[in-house]
C-alpha cells in the first residue's frame, strides 16, 4: 500500500501522527501542492477532489479523507486504541475530535487561506472579511478547550486519542494562520506541551 502525503499540510499530518502512534510504517509518496501536483491527471485519478492524503491499497482500492484512513488502520491494528473504548468512550472521542475539526481546524483554515500570501493562487479571490469573521470563532473555541482541559489531561478523558492528534495539528496550524494562543489559556498551553513532547509529533 502507498500513502500519498503532503508534508506541509495539516490533514496528511493527522494520518502520519496516527500511524506513528500505532507504530505502523508504510511507503509514502509526496504530493507537492505548491507545484500543483495534486491537480495533475495521474493524481486526479487517485483522488478526484485533488487533495491529500490518499491511501492506495495493494488491490488498488483507494481510501481518501484523513479520518477514514485512520479508521482503516484502527481496524487493522486495534491497539493502542485511538478511537476510544466502549460506547461512551468512542462517542466522547468522536465528539471532541469533531468539535476540534469543525470549530478549530476549519475556521483556522479560512483565516490562513484568505490572508496568507502563499495561498493567493489557490484561494482566488482571497477575501479578508472571511478571515476576520473566522478569527474570533477560533479564539472562542480555544476558550472552550481550556475549560475542558482544566478537568482532564487528554481531550476525551484519561486516554490519549485521535481527538488529541487533531488538537495538536489544529494548534500548530494557528502559527501558519498567524493566530496567537491567548496567554491566559494555560490548560491549552499545558496540553500542547504534552502533545508536542510525544515522539509522534515529529511525524
Amino acid at each position: 500500500m502507498i500513502l500519498y502525503d503532503t508534508k506541509v499540510a495539516p490533514n496528511p499530518r493527522r494520518v502520519r501522527i496516527f500511524l506513528a502512534e500505532k507504530g505502523i510504517d508504510i511507503p509514502m509518496v509526496q504530493v507537492d501542492l505548491g507545484k500543483g501536483e495534486h491537480k495533475q491527471a495521474d493524481y486526479s485519478k487517485i483522488n478526484a477532489l485533488q487533495r491529500t492524503p490518499s491511501l492506495v491499497l495493494d488491490d488498488g482500492t483507494i481510501i481518501t479523507e484523513s479520518v477514514a484512513i485512520c479508521r482503516y488502520f484502527e481496524e487493522l491494528q486495534p491497539e493502542p486504541r485511538l478511537f476510544g473504548r466502549g460506547a461512551l468512550g468512542c462517542a466522547t472521542v468522536e465528539m471532541w475530535r469533531r468539535r476540534v475539526e469543525l470549530h478549530s481546524m476549519m475556521p483556522t483554515a479560512m483565516v490562513f487561506r484568505h490572508t496568507h500570501p502563499a495561498m493567493a493562487a489557490m484561494e482566488n479571490p482571497q477575501i479578508p472579511q472571511v478571515a476576520e469573521t473566522n478569527r474570533p470563532r477560533v479564539l472562542d473555541f480555544l476558550a472552550v478547550l481550556d475549560s475542558r482541559l482544566a478537568e482532564t489531561r487528554w481531550l476525551a478523558g484519561d486516554d490519549f486519542s485521535i481527538a488529541d492528534i487533531d488538537g495538536l495539528v489544529a494548534l500548530d496550524f494557528l502559527r501558519m494562520a498567524r493566530i496567537q494562543l491567548p496567554a491566559e489559556l494555560t490548560h491549552v498551553a499545558r496540553w500542547h506541551g504534552d502533545l508536542s513532547a510525544r515522539p509522534s509529533a515529529k511525524a
